[in-house]
């Protein structure tokens, strides 16, 4: 009886894997090259990204002296 051959399917695993996030990488840099050029850019809620403000940036109000 033949053994089996872990390191070929750990192996086969890891490019699956690699293969996997490069595809996720290149749809997500299509989706943001898309959203660029339309309207601005909504999560999957209808929610709006909040890319523009700086995070823990406070709106500037104007000032009533």
């Amino acid at each position: 009886m033949a053994t089996p051959n872990y390191g070929y399917e750990k192996r086969q695993k890891e490019l699956a894997k690699k293969k996997k996030k490069e595809e996720k990488l290149k749809s997500k840099a299509q989706r943001k090259t898309d959203d660029g050029e339309g309207e601005a850019a909504t999560d999957e809620d209808g929610e709006s990204s909040g890319e523009a403000a700086a995070p823990g940036a406070t709106p500037s109000t104007p000032s009533l002296s």
